[in-house]
């Protein structure tokens, strides 16, 4: 969703900066500023300074700063749209939707409405649990049997929900509205065609459990977890899914860990509700869970907002090396080089709360040091059931590490790994990428790293097949922007008869050796066509279009963010950039992406190709969408011609050349007879 910027700085201009922090931090008048402790770091002394004239934040003790809306993606974890929603609201404004149907904005505002509702229904059941907690001394004393103080559940909200069918009745007068249902509050019969949805039979979902309310990362109550109070099965039960929950995307206890989180520097990451209540209890107040379910993508995503470093904990158990192995396969797209995650397996006789009460916070945080890195366990996965004494073994291996290695983001990190996975292989790296069907990232565009072949073509080794020989002249000609060729020989003085004027082709000198044109920027738009704008090449045209809408890199596959993030500078760590900067913080409008990019290598490129007409805010999301992915394959198609000619060019001194170079041509091909997307 691309949001103007002239709504970008009226919005600015309509929130009070001191009223947004002030909901969240104590200020007090110091002069023209206001002052307070600075919720990002911890001190004693205030130094968070908030100015009404500049309507902007400064910490002098950390150096953060900026507006209101940064202000709450940073502190809250909204993403930059969520924000500027929320201070409209406020504001009164409305954000500008024209690249919505009017139908589907309709059907938007009345989701927006029904989700309050639900926040409100569910807060209101929050606080009848927390009421009923006071009365029940059976559930009172659980909580301290497990070591919880007033003051832990006091913070996380924890309540009670009593025996009985039907007790949230006695708090909803009307019991039979459908948003108890809808809610997850209260369980309705089937349907039946014959009995109204009123007179089905209708009871509590929790009864007679100590109660965990689930805050999103606003600390807006989006559902319940509930536990028995002795070994009846299920021992947990959770919200089910709902408008405003989904355990795939909420972590139990991250709003309130937010802050401790940033202070000791890593979220750490457990499977249980209590878990969380008692760590933060005995000194480990940076610790969430998982909602019963796996980790996924979401979840980590979530996490990295808030911190760099992620630390597992599971079970040493069979079952907590399962659930770690799905960790990993969630953190490995967002494992960058500035990055860390980590994972920990505890003893099988103990969970975290067992452990430190038996060898003390000293000693588990020894363990958190301690944990796994995500590079060692990734050769651990690869490792399992492999019998790396035998080559099957170590092929097994290979094979088996190739998805969780793919699926890394470009960097050190990952070209390390290549290297630690091709040793424990006994293959070289280079040897390993070939084998896996793609050059090293870096490999992509020539001539700065393909294989130099000197200006002359080996002689065809022998046993090079006839019916190749077609294919060599088109590549020839296609990978300089004229297009298919058709099949032919080539006649004697090296000219094809179906060679156009002046075109640039290979030629053959009268020694009988191949001799390749001059070389051509295989990025660059091709000739005769011109580009769409003066000085706009295809590099350019997919940086503007990533600038313009962020999200569309949700629709790019792997190998077009590989290929992006491979150019040279400075496009290539511009998109590498815009990566990290979508995972961390969702989807971001070029106003925002332009205050962040102050200061990169890569600055100088986006202002350039974000200036002129055909870079208007006001644009079809579809339309650029459709432009950047022609773009893209038109990128890849390039490429993929330069590494053809890369290859047959070694044809006559490596035996893996000629194999490689038909896969290439038939990936090739593929995407030129894919329909355009516009």
């Amino acid at each position: 969703m691309a949001i103007p910027a002239s709504f970008i700085q009226d919005l600015i201009s309509r929130t009070d900066v001191v009223e947004v922090v002030g909901r969240h931090v104590t200020l007090k008048k110091a002069g023209a500023n206001f002052m307070g402790l600075c919720p990002f770091h911890d001190e004693k002394s205030p130094s968070f300074s908030v100015s009404p004239v500049k309507q902007f934040y400064h910490c002098f003790g950390c150096g953060v700063s900026g507006d209101a809306i940064k202000f709450l993606t940073e502190y809250t974890g909204a993403s930059f749209v969520e924000a500027v929603q929320d201070l409209a609201q406020q504001a009164g404004m409305t954000v500008p939707q024209d690249n919505i149907a009017a139908g589907e904005r309709e059907r938007l505002a009345a989701q927006r409405a029904k989700q309050v509702t639900l926040f409100e229904v569910l807060e209101k059941a929050g606080d009848a649990f927390r009421q009923q907690l006071r009365k029940s001394s059976r559930a009172i004393q659980y909580f301290k049997g497990r070591g919880v103080s007033g003051q832990i559940a006091q913070r996380f909200g924890l309540g009670y929900a009593p025996e009985g069918w039907r007790a949230l009745a006695g708090v909803f007068p009307a019991y039979d509205d459908p948003l108890l249902v809808e809610s997850g509050l209260v369980i309705a019969g089937e349907a039946a065609d014959d009995v109204p949805e009123s007179q089905r039979k209708r009871y509590d979902r929790f009864r007679d459990r100590v109660m965990f309310p689930i805050r999103n990362v606003k600390g807006e109550c989006i559902g319940f977890g509930g536990r028995v109070l002795g070994d009846e099965k299920p021992k947990y039960l959770n919200s089910p899914e709902t408008p405003v929950f989904s355990k795939g995307r909420e972590l139990y206890g991250l709003f309130e860990a937010r802050t401790a989180v940033r202070e000791k520097g890593y979220a750490l990451v457990t499977e249980g509700y209590m878990d969380v209540v008692a760590l933060a209890q005995l000194g480990f107040a940076n610790t969430v869970a998982t909602l019963g379910t796996a980790c996924t993508s979401e979840h980590v995503q979530k996490l990295f907002r808030f911190t760099d470093t992620v630390v597992f904990s599971f079970d040493g158990d069979n079952a907590g090396r399962r659930a770690a192995r799905k960790a990993l396969e969630a953190a490995l797209p967002f494992a960058t080089d500035v990055r860390a995650v980590r994972f920990l397996f505890l003893p099988s006789e103990h969970d975290p709360d067992s452990f430190i009460r038996a060898e003390g916070q000293e000693a588990f945080a020894r363990m958190v040091e301690s944990a796994v890195p995500l590079s060692r366990f990734l050769l651990d996965a690869a490792r399992e059931d492999c019998d790396v004494d035998t080559a099957e073994g170590r092929a097994r291996m290979a094979s088996q590490a190739r998805p969780l290695w793919m699926s890394m983001p470009d960097g050190a990190l990952r070209r390390a790994l290549l290297g630690d996975i091709a040793t424990a292989v006994h293959l070289d790296s280079q040897e390993l990428a070939s084998l896996w069907g793609k050059p090293q990232r870096g490999d992509r565009r020539p001539p700065e790293h393909a294989p130099a072949f000197d200006g002359d073509m080996p002689d065809m080794p022998p046993h090079m097949p006839h019916d190749l020989l077609p294919d060599l002249y088109e590549l020839a000609d296609a990978s300089h922007g004229h297009g298919h060729a058709e099949h032919g020989s080539a006649p004697a003085g090296g000219q094809r008869r179906d060679a156009k004027p002046g075109a640039s082709r290979w030629t053959r000198t009268p020694d009988g050796k191949w001799k390749r044109p001059e070389p051509v920027d295989p990025y660059a738009e091709p000739p005769g066509r011109g580009p769409r704008t003066p000085g706009v090449n295809r590099p350019d045209t997919a940086a503007r279009l990533l600038l313009l809408d962020a999200e569309a890199l949700d629709t790019l596959g792997h190998d077009d963010r590989e290929l992006l993030s491979a150019l040279p500078p400075p496009h290539g760590p511009l998109f590498v950039w815009l990566e990290g900067q979508f995972h961390e913080h969702g989807p971001q409008a070029w106003p925002e992406l332009r205050e962040a990019l102050q200061g990169h290598a890569s600055e100088n490129l986006a202002l350039k190709v974000m200036q002129g007409p055909q870079a208007g805010f006001e644009t079809n999301t579809g339309e650029l969408r459709g432009e950047l992915r022609d773009c893209v394959v038109r990128m890849q198609v390039e490429s993929l011609k330069a590494q053809e000619t890369a290859a047959i060019a070694e044809v006559g001194t490596d035996p893996g050349a000629l194999e490689r170079y038909r896969s290439l041509h038939s990936r090739r091909l593929a995407l030129e007879s894919a329909p355009k997307a516009s």
